[in-house]
């Protein structure tokens, strides 16, 4: 259960998979549509889903010329829900994300390549004061305006993994899973 707070934050980097912009538009995160999911083993017997309630952060897309694009996601680690507040408790002590000490998540973009009808977006992932680049595959949803025609808006999904070990999280190794799945997806808005 605790695991999975940890590999949650990886999932909001999924955010730079977008396409179709014509030049560099920069888009805020909308926190309505947007989840930042996880999940970790919970002793072989099931998997413990959690999520994290404030993310942030902001995407600039050319999709002409992808140097120029760019993704930062910012997650509080306290936002952290797996729906019962004795384990979000726990998680948010020492034993994982250690909050008050490290209160966000972050992912920042360093590298946005295309891979056929996807991106590889690589960049800084930092959770619980240790820093690694990750490489993450993200599939672009959708880029138009919303349903009122006004606000312009893209969208993206991914799911990878990674392990809490690799950022000192290793409390109740074997019980709870090492590797934890993230699922981020998000739209943002102009």
């Amino acid at each position: 259960m605790r695991l999975l707070a940890s590999l949650i934050a990886p999932g909001f980097l999924a955010l730079a998979g977008f396409a179709g912009a014509s030049a560099a538009d920069t888009y805020a995160l909308d926190g309505a549509h947007t989840a930042a999911l996880f999940k970790v083993s919970h002793m072989g017997f099931s998997y413990t889903w959690g999520r994290f309630n404030d993310v942030t952060g902001t995407v600039t897309w050319d999709d002409a010329d992808l140097a120029k694009s760019a993704v930062k996601v910012v997650i509080k680690s306290a936002s952290i829900d797996s729906g019962n507040a004795k384990k979000d408790e726990h998680l948010k002590g020492g034993d994982f994300f250690s909050v008050k000490e490290y209160p966000e998540i972050t992912f920042v973009s360093k590298k946005i390549e295309k891979s056929g009808d996807s991106y590889h977006v690589t960049g800084d992932f930092t959770m619980h004061g240790v820093t690694k680049s990750v490489t993450i595959p993200v599939v672009k949803m959708k880029e138009d305006k919303d349903f009122a025609g006004k606000d312009k808006r893209i969208g993206f999904d991914t799911q990878f993994a990674i392990k809490r070990s690799d950022y000192g999280m290793n409390f109740m190794q074997g019980g709870i899973g090492d590797e934890v799945t993230i699922t981020f997806a998000t739209e943002a808005v102009k």
